[in-house]
């Protein structure tokens, strides 16, 4: 089958003759005539099997007829990563320099203006990461009511990523009479759900057995074996260059993949130190570092790449010789991706894995997804770790934990202490004590009577500081020197009232 066969309109065959292919992968040629169709399609490959031109194609297509209005796409292309989303917009120019069609690219790291301006032109493809695309709807500068056609890929992915509340989000967002064409590698539960809830009978087009690797693709795991974790890095440092020696000049480009943004500094450095070409690409680089490291590594300025789980996906980078997993990967999906950037478009590649004793169980994981076992190879000076060097002291040279209460400080002393020292310390106090002079013996207090506390002088007032109580008038007991002014009134004398206000007291009693 060629692809003059599909019934493709004459300017896209003649963007696809351009650039130099004449026979549909058996993704494109089972996915496309359903796609012509309007039919919803399921689409589960391995990556690098074409599966971007099989849904880019029959877009650019049904898209030479009608025309876009401002802020309504008529056409929508999810990618989880800005790298994946990059080469999906390469392959719709490739595909559409023939035909009169907008685009715009809607990822992070971008100036809003530029990609508002394109909007508002109208476009007809609109690719997009899911958080820029809501962004924009958020801002109210995007209406997704118009959308034809909607695209979702690497699904999985996108669950790895944790975008799928946000693509069931956009889902809602779009008209339900859509065609919607769904790509992924893998199909795990949850996307499963995913394509049973937005998917109306769609066709299934499975070309390979899910999680599979590229029969193109030579494997090989190279165990470091255990030792200190700052000695199993450099051992995989010194594998990983023992290895590239051994390659020779068949490494014409190779991805090197890590776990952690750390280590791929460190292992950049490295590599650099002994004389490699070597860049380095991960999530937190700004946007145009990336863009540049990546044509770098598509110009072969550079030869080796460093690189996080984003690179894993999206690159389609045909020159890649080889892969390396400096980390084997916790998921075990993302060995499918990672070794799948090599062997691509017919071409043969090879992939190494270095494992330690605790990424043991990731490889399992690996192989019972593979359902096959990944071959070992041993290279000199890669398979063991430096052991650690510290030296444990033996129990006799560790120091015992006093247990001296107060009072010991004697034995303390003869402990730390020469003998004649001793002697002067110990005898010290001893001489002190007996120069000091006898204490004089106090005569014992008589014991009060109460007629003696009645003859005693009176004791001081408490609160007065020793000043004089007379002029303050009589104590009121409980208040001290903040008695209120009110309470220091003279009380009247009522013993001589007159007759007539005994009258009108007993008159008051009375009544």
């Amino acid at each position: 089958m060629t692809f003059s066969d599909l019934n493709l309109d004459p300017k896209v065959l003649k963007a696809i003759a351009e650039t130099g292919y004449t026979e549909p992968t058996p993704i494109q040629a089972e996915g496309i005539p359903p796609a012509l169709e309007g039919k919803d399609v399921l689409g589960i490959a391995q990556t690098g099997t074409g599966k971007t031109a099989a849904f880019s194609i029959p877009m650019i297509n049904r898209l030479i007829k009608g025309r876009a209005r401002a802020r309504m796409p008529r056409t929508l292309v999810l990618a989880p990563t800005r790298e994946l989303a990059a080469q999906v917009a390469e392959n719709f120019e490739t595909y559409s320099k023939h035909v009169k069609l907008s685009m715009a690219l809607l990822i992070g790291g971008v100036s809003f203006k530029e990609q508002d301006q394109k909007i508002d032109r109208g476009v007809d493809v609109l690719i997009a990461t899911p958080g820029r695309l809501l962004d924009h709807v958020e801002r109210g500068k995007l209406m997704l009511s118009g959308i034809e056609i909607m695209v979702v890929d690497e699904a999985d992915r996108m669950l790895d990523m944790g975008f799928i509340p946000d693509i069931e989000r956009i889902f809602k967002m779009t008209p339900f009479t859509r065609q919607t064409l769904f790509f992924s590698a893998t199909m795990p539960p949850e996307i499963t759900r995913l394509t049973q809830e937005f998917l109306s009978n769609p066709t299934r087009i499975e070309v390979a057995r899910a999680s599979s690797a590229s029969e193109n693709i030579t494997q090989a795991l190279v165990s470091i074996g255990s030792g200190r974790k700052d000695g199993l890095a450099k051992a995989k440092r010194d594998g990983l260059r023992a290895i590239l020696g051994d390659e020779g000049e068949s490494v014409t480009n190779a991805i090197i993949f890590c776990n952690r943004k750390r280590d791929i500094g460190v292992l950049e450095k490295s590599l650099k130190k002994h004389g490699f070409s070597v860049g380095s690409l991960h999530g937190d680089l700004d946007q145009r570092v990336r863009m540049a490291t990546l044509d770098d590594f598509r110009e072969n300025r550079i030869t080796l790449l460093v690189a996080s789980d984003v690179a894993a996906r999206g690159l389609d980078i045909p020159a890649v010789s080889h892969v390396f997993n400096f980390d084997v990967p916790t998921h075990s999906e993302d060995y499918v991706h990672r070794i799948g950037r090599t062997g691509r478009a017919g071409r043969s590649g090879k992939a190494f894995t270095l494992a330690t004793n605790a990424e043991t169980k990731y490889v399992e994981q690996i192989e019972k997804m593979l359902n096959t076992e990944v071959p070992r190879i041993e290279l000199p000076g890669a398979t063991e770790a430096p052991k650690s060097t510290e030296v444990t002291p033996a129990e006799d040279d560790k120091p015992k934990r006093s247990r001296a209460r107060r009072g010991s400080r004697s034995k303390q002393v003869e402990n730390d202490t020469p003998a004649h020292q001793v002697e002067e310390i110990t005898e010290a106090p001893e001489n002190k004590k007996a120069e000091r002079p006898a204490k004089k013996e106090r005569p014992a207090a008589p014991a009060k009577t109460s007629e003696s506390r009645s003859t005693e002088a009176p004791r001081r007032e408490s609160g007065g500081r020793g000043r004089d109580r007379d002029d303050r008038g009589p104590r009121v007991k409980g208040l001290g020197d903040h008695m209120p002014a009110f309470m220091l009134i003279p009380i009247p004398d009522l013993s001589n009232r007159n007759s007539s206000d005994d009258g009108d007291v007993e008159t008051l009693d009375a009544a």
